[in-house]
């Protein structure tokens, strides 16, 4: 029963381990910025998405190519994922601040956008939208060059959009009739894929009879290294010092010249760039699908406010305790353990399944911050100056 009690722990730190790497990124996004990102779990499945791409690359050049492929993969989620998160602050975030319950239902939307992107995705689709954005934005860069055009520049970038909208549904219907089958089939589809990880992470260790795989010790020194550059970032750089201080005074921060408007869009692709590292772990766990991040967003952001907004030791604590007690609950092992008082152990047994545990788990949560509301380690954020 105490093994299997250790390897329940053991499982229930690694899951913990994945929510924290996802937690870092809400946090700095959440409490840094005040913004409420429902896109952040989508985040996460572009990140599991592009490990699935790196990996079949690699499989196809074989040899040490396939067995390094985890380190390429993560090096890619973060930078396509923070391109990504980029895009979505200059896009839409930025016009959003100080309005958190925009944010919110911008971003939900921006969330099924993703989904279905996923889904959807082809190379009509890809064309398509490189071809709107080089005409569409290529005029008005051409526009911008010219001054003194008073009223007239709207009815021209509305022009602009019409005729490059026009040229791209157009070039789409060609292709799509010219190469039919080629170009129209979706890449992924609404079914999940699988990502096989390495060679050498597919074995494990025991001790004292404690089975531990190798994936999952991946995966948790994978989070003490994130964790490790995410404190030295913000403590030791200056660009880490110009957050901190945007995050305690915004108006004083931009007063002795700051570029706020820059450190805003930093510090989201950065957020954005972990939760691909995230969706990268996560790849390790399970099957990749388009509803991924939904299964863990709810998770991550009940981390960020139980551990203390913005706070990096309160959303350590509160990742793997909320982590580790889904996995208990959820795996029947926490019943097992308390067989002995027959009231606990129904009660538990009950719970003991993935989405019951949530709901108790949750439940305990919504108890917990009646009693400390600001979390674990509670700490005043940033309020966004309209």
């Amino acid at each position: 029963m105490l093994t299997g009690f250790l390897e329940a722990v053991f499982n229930g730190v690694s899951i913990g381990a994945v929510l924290l790497i996802a937690a870092l990124g809400l946090a700095i996004i959440f409490g840094l910025m005040g913004v409420i990102n429902m896109a952040h779990g989508e985040l996460m499945m572009f990140g599991a998405y592009a490990t699935f791409v790196v990996q079949n690359l690699c499989k196809q050049l074989g040899g040490l190519w396939f067995e390094g492929y985890i380190f390429l993969a993560l090096i890619i989620a973060f930078i396509f994922t923070a391109a990504v998160g980029l895009i979505l602050e200059r896009g839409v975030i930025r016009y959003l601040y100080g309005r958190p319950l925009e944010t919110l239902l911008a971003t939900w939307g921006v969330s099924l956008i993703f989904q279905q992107f996923v889904r959807s995705v082809n190379w009509v689709l890809v064309i398509g939208i490189g071809l709107f954005s080089l005409l569409f934005f290529g005029g008005l860069w051409l526009l911008n060059s010219r001054t003194n055009l008073g009223r007239v520049r709207n009815w021209i970038v509305a022009v602009i959009l019409l005729l490059s909208l026009g040229v791209t549904i157009a070039a789409g219907n060609l292709l799509s009739q010219t190469y039919q089958q080629a170009v129209t089939q979706p890449w992924f589809g609404a079914q999940n894929v699988d990502v096989t990880a390495p060679t050498w992470l597919q074995a494990g260790i025991s001790l004292a009879g404690v089975q531990l795989p190798f994936a999952r010790l991946f995966i948790i020194t994978l989070t003490i290294i994130c964790v490790a550059g995410i404190y030295l970032f913000l403590q030791r750089s200056n660009w880490g010092l110009r957050i901190r201080a945007v995050t305690q005074n915004r108006s004083m921060s931009a007063c002795l010249g700051i570029p706020t408007q820059k450190v805003d869009a930093m510090t989201f692709a950065l957020g954005s760039g972990l939760a691909g590292v995230a969706g990268c772990a996560i790849s390790l766990l399970g099957s990749v699908g388009p509803n991924t991040g939904q299964n863990y967003i709810i998770d991550t952001f009940m981390v960020v406010v139980v551990g203390g907004v913005g706070n990096l030791a309160g959303t350590i604590v509160a990742a793997l305790g909320i982590g580790t007690a889904n996995f208990l609950i959820g795996s029947g092992t926490l019943a097992l353990l308390l067989s002995p008082v027959k009231p606990l152990a129904d009660l538990f047994s009950f719970f003991a399944t993935t989405s019951m545990a949530k709901v108790m788990v949750f439940a305990l949560i919504i108890v917990f911050l009646q009693w400390k509301p600001g979390g674990i380690f509670p700490q005043k954020g940033r309020t966004v100056d309209v």
